[in-house]
């Protein structure tokens, strides 16, 4: 019967990464799905889509005070956050009540790089989160993808997003030879329902990764795919370790002029992620199971990695790759 699967609610499902894991809960056909969504948010298109395809959806938000929280959760018995990055500070006291109504495992919001405390301002707010949900006591699962696919590939010389976003993809870091963790962001979801589902990933992290590609073989890979060649290599940008620590320094004083204005806080939290990832080579599969995470290919050595390769050919055949690059 229907109603005998695990009922999983999702946060901020009607993001980039919350849609994958919709997605990916729905097709599996293993659980109920359940999606908290903003007021704001109930007549969006992606909102009405996941309701089409039979997810329940719940109004509320993080801020609701306690009691509504625990409405919000009836029911539930897995609870996985894929907030806007605005809030993931805010996480606590719905896990609080995730507790109380006896949720039984519940994701907080990572779905990125694995990484050391002290280097990156975002990954150090989701370290802390993960350890209050340690203390609280529940069971959990920490789930990083990576790096996305979508946002390793350099952009065709036809796309008309804004020229800075272009100048970004292209841009190679230091000689070009840091090797990152790769995840089809439309992937994710696949992996997710494999692994909320599996006694072993519980009070465990797990690394969710397709490829693991050096940056200048990303961009030879662009060129070609792309069908730009050399004229797409020209276009090249390279930026040295102490690029990224002048970006970083001036990304502190904005920062720190008003921490809550999220603009102002883009170059310090994404030139604290190119050093993460080009410099410090955090991203890699050596470092995630050095830090302890279980690898999601050794796990489920039956859902097909996609290559990078293999990704540019949808990447490059896309009307404008990128569109995922602009965001709210």
């Amino acid at each position: 019967m229907t109603n005998d699967k695990p009922l999983v609610l999702v946060l901020g499902g009607t993001g980039l990464t919350g849609k994958s894991v919709v997605e990916g809960l729905l097709k599996s056909g293993n659980f109920r799905v359940a999606v908290l969504v903003r007021p704001a948010s109930v007549t969006k298109p992606v909102t009405e889509d996941m309701k089409a395809s039979g997810a329940e959806i719940r109004v509320g938000d993080l801020t609701d005070h306690y009691e509504q929280l625990k409405e919000h959760l009836r029911g539930v018995d897995v609870l996985i956050s894929a907030v806007n990055a605005r809030v993931v500070g805010q996480q606590r006291e719905i896990f609080r009540a995730a507790k109380e109504v006896g949720v039984e495992r519940i994701v907080p919001c990572d779905w990125a790089t694995p990484g050391a405390k002290g280097i990156r301002v975002l990954a150090d707010v989701k370290l802390d989160i993960r350890e209050y949900v340690k203390e609280l006591g529940v069971g959990y699962t920490v789930i990083d993808v990576g790096w996305w696919m979508q946002f390793y590939l350099p952009l065709p010389l036809r796309s008309t997003v804004a020229p800075h976003l272009k100048a970004i993809s292209w841009s190679i870091h230091g000689t070009g030879e840091s090797k990152n963790l790769l995840t089809n962001l439309n992937h994710i979801g696949t992996y997710v329902a494999r692994i909320i589902a599996d006694p072993r990933t519980l009070n465990k992290s797990v690394i969710i990764w397709e490829d693991e590609v050096v940056q200048k073989d990303a961009h030879e890979i662009g060129a070609r795919v792309s069908g730009d060649g050399d004229a797409l290599s020209e276009k090249r940008v390279y930026v040295s370790e102490q690029d990224i620590h002048q970006q970083i320094a001036d990304g502190r004083v904005l920062y720190a002029k008003n921490p809550m204005d999220y603009p102002s806080t883009i170059p310090l939290i994404w030139g604290q992620y190119m050093l993460s990832l080009h410099f410090l080579q955090e991203n890699t599969l050596e470092n995630a199971k050095r830090l302890g995470y279980l690898d999601a290919r050794e796990l489920y050595p039956d859902i097909p990695a996609q290559s990078l390769e293999e990704y540019a050919k949808e990447f490059y055949s896309l009307p404008e790759p990128g569109e995922i690059l602009v965001r709210e």
